[in-house]
């Protein structure tokens, strides 16, 4: 295996996706992501996905066989991570987001069971029916904006990944470091069971198939990193 092909094709081509998706929510804000329409946010979000997901197997894959010196051990961080004086600086999330299969919820107090009563003679206890009055301002969807602040926090983090990918290489080795320490881990490998997220059976888009084949090849490099 070329490893070295691998790496730079994948990382041309997500490149190229990240730069289109900061373009389009250039085009839709004037500046980076501030205020976007619901259908470019949802666009952009879900192409954002799955593009992640590629870019944290691309980093496995060039943190295959890395060793490095272990640091202490400090619990795993969820969604973005803000590192440097005052978290100014945004940390890609290396780690999957993991699935809940946890289907119980809490159980709504019902009241106490009460005969219905229904009056339909005319009586001043029963009420008049009042058609409801349209609003005085209505909202007009195709006005309407979504904050998509975190959007471009997400959308710089994985910009700033592609940019660096043996500095997060290293992040990721690492963790492995402190991981092989642990007694009992959270976690074993930094991807969640299944498929990735961001994964459609149905390839539509670049990104699809960028995401099938990183996920191929990043489970095979963290199965020669464990043999």
């Amino acid at each position: 295996m070329d490893w070295d092909r691998v790496i730079e094709r994948n990382q041309a081509a997500l490149t190229r996706i990240v730069a289109m998706l900061i373009a389009m929510v250039e085009m839709g804000s004037g500046a980076m992501a501030v205020l976007l329409p619901p259908s470019l946010y949802h666009a952009v979000s879900r192409m954002l996905l799955p593009t992640e997901s590629a870019v944290r197997r691309l980093i496995a894959i060039v943190a295959r066989g890395l060793k490095v010196k272990p640091t202490p051990t400090h619990s795993m961080p969820k969604g973005l991570a803000f590192t440097g004086k005052g978290g100014g600086q945004i940390a890609f999330q290396l780690f999957d987001t993991r699935q809940r299969f946890s289907h119980t919820g809490r159980r709504r107090a019902s009241a106490m069971v009460v005969p219905r009563i229904h009056i339909f003679a005319d009586s001043p206890l029963v009420p008049l029916f009042q058609p409801r009055r349209p609003a005085e301002n209505p909202i007009q969807e195709p006005d309407d904006t979504i904050d998509a602040t975190r959007l471009g926090r997400r959308l710089a983090a994985v910009k700033m990944a592609l940019d660096n990918l043996p500095q997060q290489a290293r992040r990721l080795a690492r963790w492995k470091a402190r991981r092989d320490r642990m007694q009992k881990p959270a976690f074993l490998s930094p991807f969640r069971p299944g498929p990735p997220p961001g994964h459609r059976k149905e390839a539509m888009e670049e990104i699809d198939f960028v995401l099938r084949e990183c996920h191929g090849l990043a489970r095979d490099a963290l199965y020669e990193d464990t043999s």
